[in-house]
């Protein structure tokens, strides 16, 4: 078996991915192929991987490779971490709606900075999938670039890639929700729908007793209001739990970051979990020139143990690949009823179990009718954003980002329309000819 990672650079996502895999019998005599386009990354993560085979005693064959032809001839399973272009560019797509009163947490999944950030990393997707039909067709593809939806939406749209997009807020949520309510979580039944970063907990339960009971008392109580205030503010009205940080969902709607002082309000760090909102959060990690390097000394002295982490990937593929054990996970996938007050085409996260078979839904049914109306918003929003790409249309890029909640609490349409140039011309490497 061939698993190769494009994109191998990632130094918390590979590691974890493959650290899992030597976890499974049935995986550990896999070929693991890393494949990046900056050599001095893909030698320190091979460095990484080597000491992961070492210390697990595992059977894994490594190889290294800047060519992506190479990486995925003869590939089983793709994992996909890239990013088009670099830091310097998210930083155009953080600064100039700044610049417009835009105020932009982490900017990888909606909003304006998202929205570009999907038309610019949407061509280097399609680019990996054709590759993959051309060259390894019956390869599995796994992909954990943001903005999840979006990206999904098209590789599933207009490639015909065995592909599902994987993101850990799901569990990340479940297993602080659990914490919260003092409960083990392997006792914690759920099922969360919707789509990636703004999917709800439609069902929380311990032994069969609802968890939202005690959770709207545990918010009353500052220690644990303060520490997600965003996402408590959004659980106390519309009755159920959404995933991903407040920081991320700060800028997904139009209430937490339109004015000075609800950003002090709502998205400051006292008490808060790791990403309460700031600005430019994300951005700032990863603009240290060290910060590479920082991550890699700090894994070369972790200490590795037998236990899996919380990324899904090893899991599905032990599951598609492996010994076929099924592996239940919420999969991005294009919806097709599923969730049915949600639209038909939009890229949903559901419930799926994973096997020999491929993906097999497990949720049919309705999402709450407020919750269903925010995410129905955002996701026709990302459809837009998708066809814009389709027709290079800066008239559609113009709608669909006029319409983004957060854009349209701050700017005018005129004022959107100028922002909107100016992303267009610091991306205009990465985008090509709009019309």
């Amino acid at each position: 078996m061939k698993i190769s990672f494009i994109g191998a650079g990632s130094v918390q996502f590979t590691t974890a991915v493959v650290h899992d895999i030597t976890t499974y019998s049935a995986l550990d005599t896999a070929e693991i192929c890393l494949m990046d386009i900056d050599a001095y990354r893909l030698k320190k993560i091979t460095e990484c991987v080597e000491r992961i085979k070492r210390e697990m005693n595992s059977s894994i064959r490594i190889i290294a490779t800047t060519d992506r032809e190479a990486a995925l001839t003869g590939a089983d399973a793709v994992i996909c971490t890239v990013f088009n272009g670099d830091v310097d560019i998210w930083q155009h797509e953080i600064l100039i709606p700044k610049k417009y009163g835009v105020d932009i947490n982490v900017g990888d999944t909606r909003s304006v900075s998202g929205i570009f950030r999907a038309l610019r990393n949407i061509p280097l997707l399609l680019d990996i999938c054709h590759d993959i039909e051309r060259i390894c067709p019956d390869a599995i593809m796994l992909n954990y670039t943001n903005p999840m939806s979006m990206l999904c939406k098209a590789m599933q749209t207009y490639t015909k890639v065995d592909v599902t997009g994987l993101c850990h807020s799901v569990q990340g949520t479940s297993k602080m929700l659990a914490k919260w309510a003092e409960v083990p979580m392997d006792e914690v039944k759920y099922t969360c729908a919707g789509i990636n970063h703004m999917a709800f907990f439609v069902e929380l339960e311990h032994k069969g007793k609802d968890l939202y009971p005690l959770l709207r008392q545990r918010i009353e109580d500052p220690e644990y209001y303060n520490k997600e205030k965003v996402r408590n503010e959004i659980f106390k009205t519309f009755g159920y739990y959404v995933t991903e940080s407040s920081g991320h969902n700060s800028e997904y709607t139009a209430w937490f970051r339109k004015r000075p002082d609800l950003i002090l309000k709502y998205c400051n760090e006292k008490g808060a979990n790791w990403n309460p909102g700031e600005y430019a959060f994300s951005l700032k990690l990863r603009s240290d020139p060290e910060r590479f390097d920082k991550l890699v000394d700090e894994f070369m002295k972790k200490e590795l143990t037998k236990e899996r982490g919380h990324e899904y990937a090893a899991n599905i593929i032990n599951a598609r690949l492996g010994d076929h054990t099924p592996f239940p996970f919420n999969a991005n996938i294009l919806n097709h009823g599923s969730v049915e007050n949600l639209p038909y085409d939009a890229c949903v996260e559901i419930p799926v179990i994973a096997d020999e078979n491929g993906y097999t839904r497990v949720y049919r049914g309705k999402l709450p009718a407020a919750a269903a109306t925010l995410v129905s918003y955002t996701a026709s929003i990302e459809n837009l954003v998708v066809e814009a790409w389709a027709n290079k249309s800066k008239q559609m890029v113009y709608q669909a980002v006029s319409l983004d909640p957060l854009c349209s609490a701050v700017l005018s349409l005129e004022e959107i329309k100028n922002m909107c140039d100016e992303l267009f011309e610091v991306n205009r490497e990465y985008l090509g000819d709009y019309r």
